[in-house]
């Protein structure tokens, strides 16, 4: 619910319910007194309109009374001169906090109470002759009465004045507990909405508030539970949304600084290894070590090789620094599969010669199939695979199997070798930066521990897949797929202009 409706609804609530409970709870109180003065006054008929109606109320509690005194008045008005009978309906009328008063002629035949003069004063002043059964209110002392009238004879009438002050003390609770009610029905509503408020709206953002504070201290290992589908809520989830952003990111950069620090350690070892030996045959020539011109000739030759060693490892972390920032130079052309792969086997043949590996190849697709591939890349994609092999072989005849084969879609290349294979727990990581399964870094074999990492993104940035599979002792084979040209849809890359 959004938080804009929320408010409307509150607001409405806020008017609608206290109005309805305190309306409930006046008709509650309401029925509480009416009871009451039922049973403290024996008045039977007594309703809601005698606690909002005096003259009514008067009626209803001097009912028996004044009932009397209108039979009185219109069978038999000479009672009026009985004492005894005013005496009578006097009495009952104290019990009621009221009293009797009869005129006869503009003269007070009988009063009730010594307070008749000023009563029959203030009705001379309201001219209320008139036979009405509504009362009239009028004051005495610091009291209200409200006084009703029953004219007899020519010129007779009887006032029955009731004290509203004494008579009805519960109509003052009534009001004081109608005050207490609306208090009571306010603090409740408020009690309940601001719970429902402050649960829906405060208590996120106290949470959201917990969270900066733990963002600004370098926290991000923590989980914001917001539910809802207010604005609020939507705010936190975002927030939450960021904050795992960077933790991934922070994440990221500890694992980037991690590969970093291996890298250094990597070009560390891999370069002073050469230098150690270059440094050392040199100092064997200064030093006269070297006699013979065969000697010599070999010295050079180790030099040379620990040179073009280092150049290749320098080489390496070039294309791995524009191949991590995504400026490699790719030049995508469309290539025939079978003439790449033949010339590419000659020449690699070659070098396997003087190596003492032996190299096999097989090609069993059409001569027709092409590729959308960048040749110079592809070939250093082969280079790398088959110098891994030559690497770790551990066999006195190693081999090479390359096998080219196809479906409908996609060209494949298989490099199989007989080398000494990889470990289970070491294969699903070989394509990851750095990651050598030679942890102790023998220098026969060297390496940066990127090579495979470059194989893997530029196939990838071509298109297509590379998986491996080994069984140690036995040896490993590459599998490489490549799709086709009617569907090749190479990663468009940036040219390096540099």
């Amino acid at each position: 619910m959004k938080l804009s409706t929320k408010l409307k609804i509150s607001f409405a609530v806020l008017i609608i319910v206290p109005v309805f409970l305190f309306s409930v709870a006046l008709i509650l109180v309401a029925s509480f007194k009416l009871k009451e003065i039922k049973r403290s006054y024996n008045a039977d008929g007594t309703s809601y309109e005698t606690l909002i109606n005096p003259a009514a109320l008067v009626s209803n509690i001097c009912e028996s009374e004044y009932r009397k005194l209108v039979d009185a008045a219109d069978n038999e008005p000479y009672l009026f001169s009985d004492y005894d009978f005013m005496d009578e309906i006097n009495t009952e009328l104290k019990k009621r906090s009221s009293f009797l008063i009869v005129v006869k002629n503009s003269k007070c035949t009988y009063s009730g109470d010594d307070r008749s003069d000023d009563i029959l004063e203030q009705i001379n002043k309201i001219d209320y002759y008139g036979g009405s059964d509504d009362g009239a209110a009028i004051y005495l002392e610091d009291e209200q009465a409200i006084v009703n009238i029953i004219g007899y004879g020519d010129s007779g009438y009887a006032y029955v004045v009731m004290c509203i002050n004494k008579l009805v003390p519960q109509m003052k609770m009534l009001i004081f507990d109608g005050i207490v009610g609306i208090v009571l029905i306010l603090i409740l509503t408020s009690g309940i909405f601001t719970t429902w408020i402050y649960k829906e709206t405060v208590a996120p953002i106290n949470k959201l508030k917990l969270a900066t504070y733990n963002i600004k201290n370098g926290n991000l290992d923590f989980k914001m539970d917001v539910g809802g589908k207010d604005e609020i809520a939507e705010l936190c989830r975002d927030f939450d949304s960021m904050r795992k952003r960077l933790l991934e990111n922070a994440e990221d950069k500890i694992k980037i600084d991690n590969e970093n620090k291996e890298l250094i350690r990597n070009i560390s070892h891999d370069l002073k290894t050469p230098l150690t030996a270059i440094k050392g045959y040199v100092e064997g020539i200064m030093d006269g070590v070297v006699d013979t011109p065969e000697k010599m000739d070999r010295y050079v030759k180790t030099i040379y090789n620990k040179v073009c060693d280092m150049d290749k490892l320098i080489d390496e972390l070039t294309f791995y620094s524009k191949i991590d920032t995504d400026r490699v130079p790719y030049n995508f052309v469309c290539i025939n599969v079978t003439d790449y792969f033949d010339d590419c086997v000659d020449e690699i043949g070659t070098e396997l010669d003087a190596e003492g590996v032996k190299l096999s190849y097989s090609n069993e697709i059409s001569r027709k199939t092409t590729i959308i591939a960048d040749p110079e890349q592809l070939k250093r994609v082969i280079n790398n695979i088959v110098s891994n092999s030559v690497k770790y072989r551990d066999k006195e005849q190693s081999a090479i199997d390359i096998r080219l084969t196809e479906n409908r879609d996609n060209v494949f290349i298989d490099i199989e070798d007989n080398g000494k294979g990889i470990e289970p727990k070491d294969l699903p990581h070989i394509f990851d930066r750095f990651y050598r399964a030679d942890a102790s870094r023998n220098t026969a074999v060297g390496g940066s521990g990127i090579g495979l990492s470059i194989v893997s993104k530029i196939i990838e940035d071509h298109g297509g897949t590379i998986s491996a599979e080994s069984t140690p002792g036995v040896g490993t084979i590459m599998h490489i797929s490549m799709i086709k040209h009617k569907q090749a849809k190479p990663v468009p890359k940036r040219i390096d202009k540099e």
